[in-house]
């Protein structure tokens, strides 16, 4: 099972590209060198312009793949989301314990990324920093209801269900699972982007870590 991973394909919802880029040499390269470039300058800062020129590339190869680089964000997004619920379900399928069950899918979806050797053109490591300090931006737009109705955020919902159903476990007669669930996911996000930029108001820092604060808090909350 553990190497499950090597087998899987992360899974997009196809609406999010016009063309697959796990489906040739291009594709990857532009994924790859995407995630090096928007933690390198920023996103705001980045163009598929300064793309095509780092994989030397024409920019319209680039519009193959994808009708912006807010698409292209959101394909970055869904694929973490996917590639961090291939963890989750591999973590704990076979845990019986459904305390330790939920408390090792808190740990797997709050800790520190570490680079998965599984997939060569992807640096987890670099991707969790861009979902830390860039993924807000995928979904805090005028047209996140349409994209929300057309699919594109149903792994990130999916990851957070599997949450809920944890906590719900634990607690059958929680009634803010998904809140807390949700907690959880974009919190953990937060208290790694203020250790990183504000760490005078965060308690995540010299050994402490986010995982240790959203343990205690379920703990806490389901007693």
């Amino acid at each position: 099972m553990k190497n499950l991973l090597s087998v899987l394909k992360i899974t997009v919802p196809d609406k999010i590209f016009l063309k697959d880029p796990e489906t040739s040499d291009l594709g990857k390269r532009i994924i790859e060198n995407s995630i090096l470039l928007i933690d390198e300058i920023g996103f705001d800062n980045f163009t598929f312009k300064k793309l095509g020129t780092k994989i030397g590339s024409n920019e319209s190869s680039i519009y193959r793949y994808f009708v912006s680089k807010h698409k292209l964000l959101l394909y970055l997004s869904s694929w973490y989301w996917a590639w961090l619920e291939y963890q989750l379900v591999i973590e704990t399928f076979s845990i019986a314990d459904i305390k330790l069950k939920l408390e090792k899918a808190i740990e797997v979806v709050t800790k520190t990324v570490e680079i998965d050797s599984n997939f060569s053109h992807i640096n987890e490591v670099i991707l969790f920093k861009i979902i830390i300090n860039e993924s807000s931006k995928s979904f805090l737009t005028k047209e996140v209801d349409t994209e929300n109705k057309e699919g594109y955020f149903e792994i990130y919902k999916r990851l957070i269900t599997r949450l809920e159903e944890m906590i719900l476990a634990t607690k059958p007669d929680y009634e803010f699972a998904l809140s807390l669930a949700s907690t959880v996911l974009e919190g953990s996000l937060h208290q790694h982007f203020l250790n990183e930029h504000f760490p005078s108001i965060t308690n995540c820092k010299n050994g402490k870590t986010p995982t240790n604060f959203f343990i205690q808090l379920i703990e806490n909350s389901l007693k």
